[in-house]
């Protein structure tokens, strides 16, 4: 049998193919016939995950992480569906819900895609990769067909020779003329929708919930199932992502560590890897980015004031004061618990060493005793150990706390000088205002330059600049408000000792 020999034209042609192949991104097996190319499509559209390694093996980094999966499930599992996604950085929100999009449109189950973001010129941006892989993904083309559509082909908008349809839309643009065809949108993929400037002003953020709810969703068909997924971290305690996420059927908060501070995708990020990325920026910046706790800047502390602290046995005062919470959960949403040791020299209170953060009632009962042997390490003859303790906490300290004290004690052979501050307080922000910001605004309230890269130590400079009369995260500048109280009532106990009034006889 003769072999035909291929033309020069046929040889560049193989070779264009063979070299755009490449280019457009994975590659294909041009020798796979029809039907054997039917075969693995099936194959994979059964299987999303595979789908997605097949033909997104670039953006296919690492083995997704549970959450992933369980995600995927309820976004391609449900026509109708509201999802807000607020996933830390670095746990790929905006790529894989990219994946997702894309499934359900070359797969045919959607053809009307809205990208919704806080500007149009973002939207447009978060809609490129959408734009390039349709016109240069060459396993999509191989297997779905070429996508690009003569005069349809915009970076803002453009349509399949399918007919499916992407558009970008800004905040607070009109959704008017989103029809494809007589296709309403029956995807709204709102992303990156919040912005730091707007979450300072609540007006703005209640203008964008409404255009939201009155514009944007309504643009859907009563009869027809609408997917609405919004990706974005909370980044304020009131803005777009928090009021869509109390309307969504599932409102899905993943952060860089779970609650036992664990790495929840730790195919991608190592324990090293989160640590280096932290200790590079702000706690403030990384409970908002990392951990979907935004910390607002406060109205009262702008910077805090670092120095040496005097030799312990040169101080006027020295106690260990300890803020306790009665949950004994290790969750970012409970109240943060906190001892402290503070001393004072005449007119300046000094923070030497603070233990804060969330953690159960065991870990709160070992910060006291450790703060105890601290000071007995610096050969301070006496310091008392306080606890808050008011009316509504007595029951909790006197049936949990105090046994618990009393076992360490027993089982360390240690008896802590445990006293209880039963005052009656008023509200945290005008305590710390009233009592702290003088101080600090005088330069006499001072945090140990020691221990300036303690996580504790900065965990406590963020509650002082996040003090404001609606905060709530502040702690730890309530347990230091707290200490000082104290150190200045009994300072005055001392310079003004009580002398009873002589008595005398009056004439009638």
């Amino acid at each position: 049998m003769s072999i035909k020999k291929k033309t020069d034209k046929q040889l560049i042609s193989e070779w264009t193919d063979y070299k755009d192949n490449h280019l457009k991104g994975s590659p294909v097996n041009l020798n796979e016939t029809k039907r054997e190319k039917n075969a693995r499509k099936k194959r994979l559209e059964k299987n999303p995950e595979k789908w997605f390694k097949y033909y997104f093996d670039k953006f296919y980094k690492s083995e997704p992480a549970l959450f992933h999966i369980r995600a995927t499930k309820r976004i391609l599992g449900n026509p109708e569906w509201y999802e807000v996604r607020s996933w830390s950085r670095e746990l790929a929100k905006t790529t894989r819900t990219m994946m997702e999009i894309m499934y359900l449109v070359l797969t045919e189950q959607k053809k009307n895609v809205l990208l919704v973001s806080a500007s149009y010129d973002n939207a447009e941006d978060l809609l490129k990769p959408y734009k390039t892989l349709l016109e240069t993904n060459a396993r999509i083309i191989n297997d779905y067909g070429e996508q690009q559509r003569a005069g349809s082909w915009e970076s803002g908008k453009f349509v399949t020779k399918k007919g499916a349809s992407f558009r970008a839309l800004g905040k607070g643009q009109s959704p008017r003329g989103t029809k494809n065809e007589e296709a309403r949108p029956d995807v709204i993929l709102i992303d990156d929708i919040d912005t730091d400037e707007e979450c300072r002003n609540e007006d703005r953020i209640k203008d964008s919930i409404k255009w939201i709810e009155e514009a944007l969703i309504p643009t859907k068909s009563i009869s027809e199932p609408l997917l609405i997924l919004a990706c974005g971290n909370i980044i304020a305690e009131y803005c777009c992502i928090t009021e869509m996420g109390k309307k969504a059927d599932k409102h899905d908060i993943i952060n860089i560590r779970d609650k036992d501070g664990k790495s929840t995708w730790i195919e991608k990020n190592s324990e090293e890897a989160i640590d280096r990325t932290l200790s590079l920026i702000s706690i403030n910046s990384a409970e908002k980015e990392y951990f979907n706790n935004p910390i607002i800047e406060g109205t009262t502390f702008k910077e805090m004031t670092y120095g040496k602290v005097p030799k312990l046995s040169t101080c006027d005062g020295i106690i260990i004061y300890s803020d306790p919470a009665t949950s004994n959960k290790e969750i970012k949403t409970s109240s943060d618990k906190a001892v402290g040791i503070i001393v004072k020299k005449r007119l300046k209170y000094f923070v030497y060493k603070v233990w804060l953060g969330v953690m159960n009632q065991s870990k709160f009962i070992d910060c006291l005793f450790e703060a105890h042997r601290v000071i007995k390490s610096l050969d301070v003859d006496t310091c008392n150990v306080w606890i808050e303790n008011n009316s509504l906490q007595a029951p909790f300290y006197e049936q949990t706390l105090s046994p618990m004290i009393k076992e360490k004690s027993r089982k360390d052979n240690i008896s802590l000088p445990m006293k209880t501050d039963e005052r009656n307080k008023p509200d945290k922000f005008t305590r710390i205002d009233g009592t702290l910001e003088p101080k600090n605004r005088e330069g006499n309230l001072i945090l140990n330059i020691d221990e300036k890269d303690n996580p504790h130590m900065k965990r406590l400079d963020s509650h002082f600049m996040a003090v404001s009369p609606k905060a709530k995260k502040i702690d730890g500048a309530d347990m230091v408000e707290g200490a000082v109280w104290i150190l200045e009532k009994e300072a005055r106990s001392y310079n003004h000792a009580y002398v009873a009034p002589q008595r005398t006889s009056r004439r009638y």
